[in-house]
């Protein structure tokens, strides 16, 4: 890290935040195969049931950041993203979640809810990325958890590529299954808004900027090493031969 250089602009440091986009999971071969319309299947199910895996930890790691943070505004707005997720029945108002969502996406591919939610399709490398993001958000600061979420900033573009392909790709999905990235697109932009400012205001001095990127890319790294994952166990298509990730140096951040 560059311990005496000056501290970058907050523009200058967002602007290096969203550069790291360039390694997020939009271009790792699996997802390219799947919203080109290369996917088979069975392929398809893999994905939907290992990343329930990691809809079903996003509420696990939110009430890690809610446990560690000792702000009460944060925390009155975080929580949000735990209703998002798991749903809520409130004096009669009622939403059932993203991970609902989820599982309604497994069954329109085919499916059944028991072996989307007793995760017996989960591969262990995409067991063991799951694991290490959800335990960074126990054992971390609750900034820096924050600042893990940030790969929020690329979610609505894979979304909507998504939305965008797979009806036409994959007919025989149901649509009503395509809900969660419908609702993710908005859901992301809200909290890219909340998780942006208390990262840039967090993040002050230059050596704690560079850590903030180097956050970053550790999240970036879960998610690209669970499509590596599944990549391994349900193949990539000829035309779509495997290609090296776009990387950068960073720190170790995980003591």
């Amino acid at each position: 890290m560059t311990h005496n250089s000056r501290a970058w602009s907050h523009e200058e440091f967002e602007q290096r935040l969203r550069e790291q986009g360039k390694a997020y999971h939009i271009y790792h071969p699996f997802n390219v195969m799947l919203n080109d319309g290369h996917a088979t299947p069975e392929q398809i199910r893999g994905w939907v049931a290992n990343r329930f895996s990691y809809q079903a930890a996003i509420p696990l790691k939110d009430a890690a950041v809610l446990a560690n943070c000792d702000d009460r505004l944060v925390r009155q707005e975080w929580i949000q993203r735990i209703l998002d997720h798991d749903g809520y029945n409130i004096n009669g108002k009622k939403d059932e979640g993203g991970i609902e969502a989820w599982i309604q996406l497994g069954l329109a591919v085919g499916l059944s809810r028991e072996e989307i939610i007793d995760f017996r399709h989960v591969t262990p490398g995409v067991r063991y990325a799951v694991d290490a993001y959800v335990n960074f958000a126990r054992t971390r600061p609750w900034q820096e958890s924050v600042c893990a979420s940030l790969t929020e900033l690329f979610a609505p573009a894979i979304h909507k590529q998504r939305l965008a392909t797979w009806p036409e790709h994959y007919p025989w999905i149901d649509t009503k299954g395509l809900s969660y990235f419908r609702n993710r697109v908005a859901q992301a932009r809200r909290d890219v808004e909340h998780g942006l400012n208390i990262t840039l205001n967090y993040f002050r001095t230059r050596e704690q900027q560079e850590k903030a990127l180097d956050i970053l890319k550790f999240k970036l790294d879960v998610l690209w090493q669970m499509n590596d994952a599944m990549a391994l166990r349900y193949g990539l298509p000829d035309q779509l031969p495997a290609q090296p990730r776009p990387t950068t140096p960073r720190e170790s951040i995980i003591s």
